[in-house]
C-alpha cells in the first residue's frame, strides 16, 4: 500500500475534518425535520413481541466487576438455544430505548454522538427457543422483532457472508448492525462518519457485558464480505449499509 493511501485512511481517524464543516448548513440547522428513530416498516409485517425490562428480574444476577473481568471473545458455543428472555435483555442492552425525545430522538442503553444512534440491528437467528430459523429485525420503539424472512440455510449463509468462519455456524444468533448514515449527517454533515463507527463500539461493548448475565459468549466480526452481507439483509447498499457483527452463542 503507498504511503499516500495510508496517510489518507488515517485521516479518516482524526477529527480535522470538523474545521471543515459548515454546521450552518447542516439538515438540523437548515430546520429540515429529523430522520426517524427506526426505519419504517409495513403494517402487515410479521412481528413478534419480547420480554419486557421489568421482566429480565427472571434473569441471574452478575456482579460488574465480575462481568468486565470475565469478559472476552469467544468463539466455541454449545448446542443449548437461546431463551427469547436472554434474547430481550441482549437486544433492550445494545439499543433498547430508555426515553423518547419528540419523533427524531431517544435516550437508549448506549450512548451516541448528539444521541442520533445510526444502527438498525438485525438478527441471523440460529438457535433461539420460539423463532424459525432466519433474518429478523429489532424495533426498539415496539421492542419487537420484526420477522424479514424465514431461511433454513441461513447459518450456511451467514457463513458464506463472513468470509468462510465456519465458527459462526455453531452460534445461537448473530447481531448484525446495518448504519443508517443519514442519522448521523442530518446533525453533523461530513464529521458524521467517525462517529458512527465510534458508536458501534460502544453497542458492542454493551453486548460483551450484557452476554456475562446470560451465560453466553460473543465475538465481535469485522471480516465480512460488504455486498454479499448488505444482500443477505436486502438493504441498499448506499443509504444503509452492514458496518459491524457479533455472534452470540451458549457457553458450558
Amino acid at each position: 500500500m503507498q504511503e499516500s493511501s495510508i496517510e489518507k485512511h488515517r485521516y479518516f481517524l482524526k477529527d480535522s475534518v470538523r474545521k471543515t464543516v459548515d454546521f450552518s448548513r447542516t439538515q438540523q440547522s437548515l430546520g429540515v425535520p429529523p430522520p426517524p428513530i427506526e426505519k419504517p416498516y409495513s403494517a402487515n409485517a410479521e412481528r413478534i413481541g419480547l420480554s419486557l425490562p421489568d421482566e429480565f428480574q427472571r434473569l441471574p444476577s452478575v456482579d460488574l466487576l465480575f462481568a468486565i473481568g470475565n469478559r472476552q471473545s469467544r468463539r466455541q458455543f454449545i448446542e443449548t438455544p437461546l431463551t427469547l428472555d436472554e434474547l430481550s435483555f441482549l437486544l433492550w442492552a445494545t439499543q433498547g430505548i430508555q426515553q423518547q425525545l419528540g419523533a427524531g430522538h431517544a435516550r437508549r442503553t448506549v450512548p451516541s454522538a448528539g444521541a442520533r444512534h445510526a444502527f438498525e440491528t438485525y438478527l441471523c437467528v440460529l438457535n433461539v427457543k420460539g423463532l424459525d430459523r432466519g433474518f429478523y429485525r429489532y424495533l426498539p420503539l415496539e421492542h419487537q422483532l420484526l420477522v424479514e424472512y424465514r431461511d433454513e440455510k441461513a447459518a450456511q449463509k451467514i457463513v458464506w457472508a463472513a468470509f468462510g468462519q465456519n465458527w459462526m455456524s455453531s452460534a445461537a444468533t448473530i447481531f448484525i448492525w446495518a448504519a443508517i448514515p443519514y442519522r448521523m449527517e442530518w446533525r453533523y454533515g461530513l464529521a458524521a462518519h467517525k462517529v458512527i463507527l465510534l458508536d458501534a463500539g460502544h453497542v458492542c461493548q454493551n453486548l460483551y457485558l450484557a452476554c456475562e448475565v446470560t451465560n453466553c459468549g460473543t465475538c465481535a466480526v469485522a471480516a465480512y464480505d460488504q455486498e454479499l452481507m448488505d444482500q443477505l439483509l436486502k438493504i441498499d447498499e448506499k443509504d444503509e449499509f452492514v458496518v459491524y457483527l457479533a455472534a452470540v452463542g451458549k457457553l458450558k
